[in-house]
């Protein structure tokens, strides 16, 4: 039996909210060993002058405990 654990990460980039999701991942597997999947939770963007500026996302990463 496998015990996991989730933890909730926000991320952001300037391309696209998939390209958000890879920052968090990478971000996280600095730290977080054994990373078995990602949760897309929340998506929201800034915008400026009219324009799409910014993608945020907010995820749950869920890894296990070895």
């Amino acid at each position: 039996m496998a015990v996991l654990k989730v933890i909730e990460v926000l991320a952001n980039s300037n391309k696209s909210w998939e390209d958000a999701t890879r920052n968090a991942v990478k971000e996280a597997s600095k730290s977080v060993k054994n990373i078995r999947s990602v949760y897309v939770n929340e998506q929201s963007a800034v915008v400026k002058n009219g324009e799409v500026d910014e993608f945020r996302v907010n995820v749950k990463i869920t890894f296990e405990v070895k």
